[in-house]
């Protein structure tokens, strides 16, 4: 099943329960503009390389299209055709006045240099910014991309429409960014792991938890949960799992990543373990925040996870999701789970309307509302029409969206 075929399937499910009429299935499942533009750029050795943009931009019934930028080597239409429609819903469930969009360049970002990446996406800017802006379509950093990018397109998109901070988000601070929006999506993360643990009648204190992936989001989600008391048993990367049954030290494992460039290979203060093995920990508490589609047929029968919270995009496929749903294992799906960037995101870009600085403080109580509240809507929907926590995320954000499209008079 391709990304968007998985996207659908899960749409679909929420439009059987909600009986939503095939017309309106229709209109809101199919992209508004799917834009793709070759990027003729120079590379650092004199080649000319001609690389390809895509940005998809889903739906904007609820308002200003947003979604990510990333640079890497499997981006394809079809993959930044169903992270657009999963912005769409996710965006609405957090009730944030957005609709849904992506954007990629397919590059192998790790093989750039400084330079090249800016050429890209000073040349990209070019291509679409007459598409873009802080009405219309608003990108953010995503995979491959950071802030750096976001300040080259933002100034970039000056040159042609003049001072303009609030077309992108996930700007350095001294670039009319915003504090807290690095550590946004894994304290997300991190605070719905907490209520989800509430939910289920487990003590928050002790409560053991695996994390696959210590970049920004499985880092700042360790952080958060350490300082909550939770014991992180494992944490990984590219280079393999770390693995020690009476809890890691969380600071410690952090500071040897910083000082290797953001690697865990190395650490010798737990036992090595693969990344297979850490999914297949005994835990009260998986999070996949890493690649998507690690949990799949092959390995569902052996998580033994009490509960599994999504902090990749996609990190369980459909049929492996059903699967897990049988056993009784629940799932915070990824639409709401790491739904705590773009949710600062929009803070980001309510302050550069405002031109008003907001502070960490203020961020992280916004935040934090605003998650909560999105939680308890989900959790109560799932109980009371006794599906799954996925199904009844995608019944909230497509029901606000159907009634967001209602109102303009579409149908």
């Amino acid at each position: 099943m391709k990304a968007f075929e998985a996207v659908q399937h899960y749409f679909d499910r929420a439009a059987d329960e909600l009986e939503m009429a095939d017309s309106m299935r229709k209109l809101l499942s199919t992209p508004e503009r799917e834009i793709v533009v070759q990027l003729p750029v120079e590379m650092d050795d004199g080649r000319l390389e001609s690389l390809i943009g895509y940005r998809v931009q889903h739906n904007r019934a609820r308002g200003p299209m947003k979604g990510g930028l990333r640079y890497h080597h499997e981006v394809d239409l079809d993959e930044v055709r169903s992270l657009a429609s999963l912005m769409t819903w996710k965006t609405a469930v957090v009730n944030l006045p957005y609709g849904g969009a992506k954007g990629g360049v397919t590059v192998d970002n790790r093989k750039l240099s400084q330079g090249e990446r800016e050429r890209i996406t000073r040349k990209l800017v070019d291509k679409i910014h007459e598409l873009i802006g802080p009405d219309k379509d608003i990108p953010a950093p995503d995979m491959g991309t950071d802030h750096k990018v976001m300040a080259w397109f933002v100034n970039q998109y000056n040159k042609y429409h003049g001072f303009n901070p609030a077309v992108v988000t996930g700007k350095p601070v001294e670039h009319y960014g915003i504090p807290g929006r690095e550590e946004a999506t894994g304290r997300g993360v991190g605070l719905l792991t907490i209520k989800a643990l509430g939910r289920l009648g487990r003590k928050v204190a002790g409560a053991t938890v695996a994390i696959q992936g210590f970049g920004n989001v499985g880092s700042h989600a360790a952080k958060f949960l350490g300082e909550a008391e939770c014991k992180v048993v494992a944490v990984s990367d590219i280079s393999g799992g770390y693995y020690d049954p009476a809890g890691l030290d969380i600071m410690d494992v952090v500071r040897h990543s910083r000082a290797h460039v953001g690697a865990l290979a190395g650490y010798a203060n737990a036992e090595k373990i693969t990344n297979e093995e850490l999914l297949e920990l005994d835990v009260n508490v998986l999070i996949p925040a890493a690649l998507g589609g690690v949990i799949t047929t092959e390995n569902a029968d052996r998580i033994q996870a009490d509960f599994i919270v999504e902090a990749a995009n996609a990190p369980i496929r459909p049929d492996a999701d059903d699967l897990l749903a049988a056993r009784g294992i629940p799932i915070l799906p990824d639409i709401l789970a790491n739904a705590g960037g773009v949710t600062v995101s929009y803070f980001e870009w309510a302050q550069n309307r405002q031109f008003y600085q907001w502070n960490l403080d203020r961020v992280r109580g916004e935040l934090d509302h605003l998650l909560s509240t999105a939680f308890e809507q989900v959790w109560e929907l799932a109980v009371q029409r006794e599906v799954t926590l996925r199904t009844a995320a995608f019944m909230v954000g497509i029901e606000r969206v159907a009634r967001a499209a209602i109102l303009t008079g579409v149908t």
